[in-house]
């Protein structure tokens, strides 16, 4: 058989194979340079970046759990400036799209950092963090109000030409209110979900394990609810799809592009396993050939019920 097409489009962002790493398990991606060829993958999201630089929670902020793990890191980042100074020059040597994870306290610091990453080469588009469930104030506020999200969405919108990623958080009654309204707001994907908000307690201790209480929740433990939402988001909106959640090899990938994702994230999974993405990509692509399927495409929302 003729090797597969695993290239995909996600509206004017195209990558060429579906498979990116998730933001904040990956570094800004030259730290697994050492470990694989980055331009293996589909696509890199850089750990979240701000208008200045941020140390983080104190620790302890991360731990595992059965399944998974929790993290409250804070949102620790060298600033966008830095990025751009340091990291950008470097990750341009490499044949895969780099799409900039942003947040902030305020909509301007979120549109500070849209309008500097706009300008910058070698950034193929944006991702707008509006579910980080560890910190204090800013991303779990727009997150979760259909309205806030809208404004963010929309000021990120006109600061930045380059394709807008939106990432819900799973924390809500309804995701699909959220979907629609970064839709409507100008989004041009839609990346889902981010992590759940979860607690875990030493018994002997008794006191909380995590400095800040509560964390994010990730790994295969989320998978099936992240696939519920999944497919939930894309009866609902038109926008192309990013799947993440607990995938930790290509058959679970699969769950989430048959549910209607055009492409996914692998996360915790790389805490696991330096180069598990590349795995991922190379099992889809194995799929394809045992399923005699020309294109990675036909898989989009192919799913019967």
């Amino acid at each position: 058989m003729v090797k597969p097409e695993l290239s995909v489009d996600l509206g004017k962002l195209r990558l060429k194979n579906p498979v990116l790493t998730a933001s904040g398990t990956f570094g800004y991606g030259l730290e697994f340079a050492d470990f694989f060829d980055l331009g293996a993958l589909g696509g890199i999201c850089t750990k979240g970046l701000s208008p200045r630089p941020r140390l983080g929670n104190p620790p302890v902020r991360i731990c595992e759990t059965p399944a998974g793990m929790l993290n409250t890191i804070g949102l620790q980042n060298i600033g966008v400036d830095s990025f751009i100074a340091d990291k950008l020059p470097l990750l341009r040597a490499y044949d895969t799209a780099v799409v900039a994870n942003v947040f902030g306290e305020t909509i301007p610091e979120y549109v500070e950092v849209c309008e500097k990453l706009d300008g910058a080469e070698g950034v193929h588009a944006i991702e707008v963090n509006v579910s980080c469930p560890n910190v204090d104030k800013g991303g779990i506020v727009f997150g979760n109000d259909p309205r806030a999200l809208a404004e963010v969405t929309a000021a990120c919108r006109a600061a930045t030409r380059l394709p807008l990623m939106v990432k819900l958080s799973p924390n809500v009654t309804d995701i699909t209110v959220t979907a629609r309204a970064a839709e409507e707001a100008g989004a041009d994907i839609i990346s889902l979900v981010n992590t759940y908000v979860g607690m875990a307690i030493d018994v002997d201790r008794r006191r909380p394990v995590l400095a800040k209480v509560f964390g994010g929740l990730s790994g295969p433990a989320i998978r099936p609810l992240a696939v519920r939402l999944t497919w939930l988001v894309r009866q609902a909106v038109k926008l192309p799809l990013i799947g993440i959640g607990g995938i930790m090899d290509a058959r679970d990938a699969l769950e989430f592009i048959l549910a209607g994702a055009s492409a996914v994230q692998v996360g915790t999974a790389n805490f696991v396993n330096p180069d598990a993405a590349v795995k991922v990509a190379r099992g889809i692509e194995s799929y394809l050939v045992e399923k005699g399927i020309a294109s990675f495409n036909e898989l989009i929302g192919a799913l019967e019920t």
